[in-house]
């Protein structure tokens, strides 16, 4: 088929609030409108931005979170700050 398929790295904050993010494409960069609330792992169709041809394919975005390093005492205190205001467990479904 015609249909293209991109693993796209984008930032938590890109995926929580939303962002225009220009992907590329088989016939150039276009953007792409990151919904607010993207999880890891979201597939987008941006339709007929495929392979072109008659008819063209869809350009099929996936979202990747990607979590910007800890490798400073600023950056490990940022993260130490959201694992105390936020009281996030992704794995709370899973107790019982």
């Amino acid at each position: 088929g015609r249909d293209v398929y991109l693993k796209l790295p984008v930032t938590p904050w890109e995926a929580a609030l939303g962002a225009t993010i220009k992907v590329p494409t088989p016939s150039g960069f276009v953007d792409l409108k990151m919904p607010e609330g993207t999880s890891s792992g979201k597939r987008l169709r941006l339709k007929g931005r495929g392979i072109p041809g008659s008819p063209p394919g869809d350009l099929y975005v996936t979202a990747e979170i990607t979590l910007p390093p800890a490798n400073s005492d600023l950056a490990k205190e940022f993260y130490r700050k959201m694992r105390q205001e936020l009281h996030y467990n992704p794995r709370g479904h899973l107790e019982a």
